[in-house]
């Protein structure tokens, strides 16, 4: 079978950072173009999904949203709370809420 050369343009940094997943996986990177490249063929397209998020979600707005929630913890004493003192918290606060509701006799 006679072989062609394809050449493509990417920066270096992404290079050496794919070349060295696939080294990890045990191939090299021109290994992995062509299993690409067949997987393309096997499948009609690309091989992977690509879709867009539904919602506008940002990755950077989740882990800032995670660290705020942490020192709102912190500040409020709660950061160091054993799984059994939560749950103690909370029996009290539905026990609380459950005498409020209840009709004065």
């Amino acid at each position: 079978m006679a072989t062609s050369l394809v050449q493509i343009r990417v920066d270096d940094e992404l290079k050496n950072e794919a070349a060295a997943v696939y080294e990890g996986l045990g191939i090299d990177l021109p290994t992995a173009v062509r299993i690409f490249l067949k997987r393309s063929v096997l499948e009609n397209g690309i091989p992977f999904s690509m879709t867009l998020p539904k919602a506008d979600y940002k990755a950077d707005r989740a882990l800032r949203a995670m660290q705020e929630a942490s020192a709102a913890a912190r500040d409020s004493g709660s950061a160091d709370l054993s799984l059994d003192d939560i749950n103690a918290e909370i029996s009290v606060a539905r026990r609380d809420r459950k005498a409020k509701s209840r009709p004065a006799v």
